[in-house]
């Protein structure tokens, strides 16, 4: 088979790996394989080379095409196959840069050395010196994870669950405390330490909706894993049915869930709230009509707060005011007091959502809406 042909494969393959992806449609390179955008931390769009080295993998985790069970083509790129593919579309100008992940092939060792060789073939051979990303493979060793990092800028390995029953209901072949959290472990010791480039991150990836586990359970999950790391950010990728997977006729899950989620791991990790901050309901479900940051509002007694006063801390937990718009006022009030709620909105708060939480000169903006 030639390279372009599993390159067309594999590439397909590797969609369900997310990345702040806008989509997943091929870019209008239509004859090229791989080539997926992603979204930057500035909002502007980046072509990013996004394959699996392989299709072979030797779990059987019952959402994913590639388990062991299924009886298909399995496929490998040689390292210096897939290196070369990749400089071809990184020196025409159609990618930034390389999101590699894989199967696991005979090993988890052996397949996470084939994806650091191709990294190395790259940056040692070829001079390559942009954007890559790198899957960590469950279960790999501790001395791999540590050149995988000295070779990427950004790193990341999928815990998938956010509880060890919820991982059994989707994969007998991984453990989740050894294979998955003590590998995340040791990502976060060595970040800043063992790395070749000084902005490495890494982040995480849950799959909602393929297991019974709530909202609740898997924000609980992040947030212990925020207090103990360095994780940038966490995915949630909303199940979706394949066929010729034990899961083919399972529900799938609504994006608006992942959405939530989203909204909801933001006021953990970004915010810093706690879990008992934000609202469940009895199934301990987010609501998927409510947006969480106002639900959480209701719930405190702190308001209405005064802008020319109140801590950063309290700042950021009105609904309208974000995390820049919270520092502008901290710095502007220590020059002048507020006293018109039209200055706030020139700072990008949302007024509209924030009055009736705050107060100017402790004059009242609004009345609180009545819950």
């Amino acid at each position: 088979m030639s390279t372009l042909a599993k390159m067309q494969v594999l590439s397909d393959l590797a969609q369900y790996d997310l990345c702040d992806y806008v989509n997943h449609q091929r870019s209008s390179h239509i004859n090229l394989p791989g080539i997926y955008h992603a979204k930057g931390a500035n909002g502007c769009e980046i072509p990013l080379f996004k394959t699996l080295l392989s299709n072979k993998c030797k779990n059987d985790c019952k959402y994913c095409i590639n388990q062991n069970k299924n009886n298909f083509t399995r496929l490998e790129l040689d390292p210096e196959e897939l290196a070369r593919v990749f400089l071809s579309y990184y020196n025409n100008g159609y990618v930034n840069g390389l999101f590699l992940s894989s199967g696991i092939g005979d090993d988890e060792d052996s397949t996470m050395e084939k994806t650091i060789e191709t990294v190395n073939i790259l940056r040692k051979k070829y001079g390559y010196d942009d954007y890559v990303h790198l899957k960590i493979i469950p279960g790999v060793s501790k001395d791999s994870i540590k050149r995988a990092m000295s070779v990427a800028n950004r790193v990341s390995l999928n815990i998938e669950a956010a509880t060890p029953s919820g991982l059994s209901e989707i994969t007998t072949t991984k453990d989740y405390n050894k294979d998955i959290l003590k590998r995340l472990s040791w990502i976060n010791s060595f970040e800043g330490k063992s790395t070749t480039y000084p902005n490495l991150t890494h982040t995480t990836q849950l799959i909602v909706g393929a297991n019974n586990e709530t909202d609740r359970e898997i924000l609980n999950r992040m947030e212990k894993i925020y207090k103990k790391s360095n994780l940038k950010r966490t995915y949630f990728s909303a199940f979706s049915p394949i066929e010729k997977t034990e899961f083919e006729n399972k529900k799938p899950c609504s994006t608006d869930r992942t959405n939530q989620l989203y909204h909801a791991d933001s006021l953990l990790n970004d915010y810093k709230y706690n879990l008992k901050e934000l609202f469940f309901d009895d199934n301990d479900q987010l609501l998927l009509n409510e947006d969480p940051k106002i639900l959480a509002a209701r719930k405190m007694d702190i308001f209405p707060i005064e802008i020319n006063t109140a801590p950063y801390k309290e700042l950021i937990r009105v609904p309208g005011i974000g995390i820049k718009s919270a520092k502008k006022i901290i710095n502007i009030r220590k020059k002048k007091l507020f006293e018109d709620k039209e200055d706030l909105r020139k700072l990008g708060v949302v007024v509209d959502r924030a009055e009736g939480y705050i107060k100017l000169q402790g004059k009242y903006q609004s009345e609180l809406f009545d819950f």
